[in-house]
């Protein structure tokens, strides 16, 4: 077991992090390892072990961690949440990601507090043993990814540059129109979005909106899924909507609020991405500790020679950096309704490149082992490879990053 210097833990976060482990260990790993190699359809099929997994997630009570316990969730604080993740992402990426996108809708829905939003998605979900009710978050769209997310930048408010899935309000309703990007995580597999949209086109992509809506409505129009290179487990899939009507009520915020709620969407989406990556780090870390400490070369151990010896250091103070740096991302900005959102950008960053050079590390010490299919430290690699693009680009991230730290931090 890896040993967590942060003497900040209290018993009980202690507890929650071993159990998660435990559950990361038994349930997670082995179930991403079976799927890694099956085709992207294969793994959404009704008797994949996708399911299964999923399922024994929800019946842990995994899939409700966002939601407050007054609404009857896990209602996980910021440290809560940095471990719980750290240990998601140590057992599998792939289902870290999906587990903390299945409940952002409902998430939304509980932060407003309207009877009939927790009615409608909130109380089902919470009450879903059986992975019934799965979210996800529809923000990337063909023709916009990462720009989404340069709120500081001239083209944001662009009117040329607009969202590409618009809504317009007609009467009580909202009919929606345009097409989702197939990365949407869990896109392919879930029953409601959190739908970043745009409402207001002169404004740009600015002028956006939040809207709630169940992917069983006439109109909405599947993707395939999407093969790709690592994270195979997790599944993602676009959708497209053809005049698709949703209650007003359904539409949680238009351009007014959108970029101060998209703010505090990147506060938690960044930090989360920071917290699984330092598990898979902490994941490749010990799997090269392990076999150097056994693999014989030179007539002696791998971890007995000092090039080895130094390899192994700097990835260990790889993996505790991120560490500091997502725990804090987290816990500074739980709550908050303006969040230090660069804090939380740069834990994305670093993590995620941090996670990336520490599998790549694991590889090159572990020699053939670390390139054969069916290896853990080769699944990490291309796990890794996949975060410097996941939920935002790392180089367009640190654009928005550096916009953000320009605009907030007071002159000395």
């Amino acid at each position: 077991m890896y040993i967590d210097h942060d003497n900040r833990i209290t018993p009980a976060q202690a507890e929650l992090k071993a159990k998660v482990h435990a559950f990361a260990r038994d349930v997670l790993r082995p179930a991403a390892a079976a799927l890694d190699p099956l085709d992207a359809a294969t793994v959404a099929a009704p008797d994949s072990a996708l399911w299964t997994t999923l399922r024994a997630s929800y019946a842990a009570g995994l899939h409700t961690a966002l939601i407050p316990t007054t609404h009857g969730g896990m209602g996980l604080d910021g440290m809560e949440l940095a471990l719980a993740l750290e240990e998601l992402g140590w057992g599998s990426a792939d289902f870290a990601v999906s587990l903390a996108v299945t409940g952002f809708p409902a998430s939304l829905a509980a932060k407003l507090g309207q009877a009939e939003l927790h009615n409608n998605f909130v109380a089902p979900f919470v009450a879903d043993g059986k992975a019934a009710w799965i979210g996800c978050w529809a923000i990337t769209e063909p023709n916009h990814g990462s720009d989404h997310f340069l709120m500081n930048d001239p083209q944001f408010r662009d009117p040329t540059r607009h969202g590409e899935v618009t809504a317009r309000a007609q009467g009580d309703h909202w009919i929606l129109n345009g097409a989702k990007a197939r990365w949407v995580s869990n896109g392919g597999i879930a029953t409601h979005a959190a739908v970043y949209l745009n409402t207001d086109p002169a404004r740009g992509l600015a002028g956006g909106g939040i809207a709630l809506v169940p992917l069983d409505l006439p109109g909405v129009i599947r993707g395939p899924h999407l093969d790709k290179l690592g994270q195979r487990a997790l599944n993602q899939g676009g959708f497209a909507f053809d005049n698709v009507s949703i209650p007003s009520h359904f539409m949680l915020a238009g351009a007014e609020l959108y970029p101060q709620l998209l703010d505090q969407t990147l506060a938690l989406t960044n930090a989360a991405m920071g917290s699984i990556f330092t598990g898979v780090a902490q994941a490749a870390f010990e799997a090269a500790l392990a076999h150097t400490q056994t693999r014989m070369q030179g007539g002696k151990r791998l971890c007995e020679h000092q090039l080895v010896q130094k390899r192994l250091f700097d990835m260990y103070c790889r993996v505790e950096s991120s560490r500091a740096l997502s725990r804090n991302a987290f816990i500074w900005n739980a709550g908050r309704a303006n969040p230090a959102t660069e804090l939380a950008t740069a834990a994305k960053i670093y993590c995620t490149e941090a996670a990336y050079a520490v599998c790549d590390s694991a590889v090159q010490l572990l020699g053939g082992a670390g390139l054969a299919k069916g290896e853990l430290v080769e699944k990490l690699y291309r796990d890794a490879r996949a975060a410097l693009l996941e939920d935002g680009s790392n180089d367009v991230l640190a654009l928005s990053g550096a916009q953000l730290v320009l605009s907030r931090q007071a002159d000395d």
